[in-house]
C-alpha cells in the first residue's frame, strides 16, 4: 500500500473512532411495545422525563418503530441499558430466566401488585440450586398504565412493563430515575 492510502486509512479511522463519541448517558432506556413506538412518542417522554429527574442522572430514550423479538433480546443482553420497557407477555416470560433487580426500594410493592414476582435468587455463598431454588417474592417490574408519566402524556402504557436489568452499568442511578418513572 502507498504511504497516502496509509495515510488516508489512518484519518479515516481516527474521524471514525471520534462519532458517536463524547459523554454518555448515564441511564440509557430502551422501549418496545407490541405495536412499535414511533420517534416522536420516544422523544416526548424523553423530554418529560428529562424535566422529572433534571440534569442529572443523565438520560436518553431509544424505542423501537416496530416489535421484534431479537432486537429486544440483543438490547436486554448487551443494550448497555440501565431501563427496559418491554410488553408485559416478554417481562413476564424473561422474569423465570432471572436477571431482574428488585425494586423495593424504588417504589411500594403495594402500588404496582402486577409487577410483583416470586423468583429464583441465589443465597451468597451457595451455589444455585437449580432443582429447588430459594424463591423470594419482590416488586421487579414497574407497569407504565399506573404512572404519572404516561398519564401526564395522555399515552396508554397498557401492558408496558418498566425494569432493570442486573446487567445494567449502573444500578443505583438508574434507580433514582425509575423513582422518577414510578410515580403515581
Amino acid at each position: 500500500m502507498r504511504r497516502g492510502s496509509w495515510l488516508i486509512c489512518v484519518l479515516l479511522v481516527l474521524v471514525l473512532a471520534g462519532c458517536g463519541g463524547g459523554p454518555k448517558e448515564d441511564v440509557p432506556i430502551f422501549m418496545m411495545s407490541k405495536t412499535g413506538i414511533p420517534g416522536e412518542v420516544a422523544e416526548k417522554l424523553e423530554k418529560a422525563l428529562i424535566a422529572k429527574v433534571g440534569e442529572t442522572p443523565t438520560v436518553a430514550i431509544s424505542a423501537s418503530p416496530m416489535f421484534s423479538m431479537d432486537k429486544m433480546i440483543v438490547e436486554i443482553a448487551a443494550g448497555g441499558n440501565g431501563i427496559l420497557i418491554i410488553p408485559g407477555e416478554q417481562f413476564h416470560g424473561m422474569s423465570k430466566q432471572g436477571g431482574f433487580v428488585p425494586l423495593d426500594d424504588v417504589a411500594n410493592p403495594a402500588d404496582f401488585p402486577d409487577g410483583v414476582l416470586e423468583l429464583p435468587v441465589e443465597e451468597e455463598g451457595k451455589p444455585a440450586d437449580k432443582s429447588n431454588p430459594k424463591l423470594e417474592k419482590h416488586l421487579y417490574g414497574i407497569p407504565m398504565e399506573h404512572t404519572k408519566w404516561f398519564k401526564e402524556l395522555e399515552l396508554n402504557g397498557k401492558d408496558l412493563y418498566a425494569f432493570i436489568p442486573q446487567n445494567a452499568k449502573d444500578i443505583e442511578k438508574a434507580k433514582q430515575v425509575l423513582k422518577h418513572i414510578a410515580q403515581k
